[in-house]
């Protein structure tokens, strides 16, 4: 069992930053994938970004050059850099562990205002 715990919650002005932070209860350097997913209202929920146990990384297209993910195996602790944030950006973030099985954090909400 691995709990995810996410930290950062939010309110920025548009153009500005924010690091959101997710803390997992034990080792994660065995997960095949961690990552940042996140869900608007009636939509569904959508990968931002993801890093694999190799280092890889994954961006939607919507987030490229503006986001990054990181990972602190030290620490358990995955990070997601968010830069030059857009209103469109507003949604409730989720952590996403995959080791398997999969695992999902409690979501932190991100507000972008413009």
């Amino acid at each position: 069992q691995v709990q995810l715990v996410e930290s950062g919650v939010g309110l920025v002005q548009a153009g500005g930053s924010l690091r959101l932070s997710c803390a997992a209860s034990r080792s994660i350097f065995s997960a095949n994938t961690m990552g940042w997913y996140r869900q608007t209202p009636g939509k569904q929920r959508e990968l931002v970004a993801a890093i694999t146990k190799g280092g890889r990384t994954n961006y939607a297209n919507s987030v490229k050059g503006r986001f990054t993910i990181s990972r602190d195996i030290a620490t358990n602790t995955v990070y997601l850099q968010m830069n030059s944030l857009k209103p469109e950006d507003t949604a409730v973030y989720y952590c996403n562990a995959e080791l398997p099985p999969v695992y999902w954090g409690q979501g932190t909400q991100v507000t972008v205002s413009s």
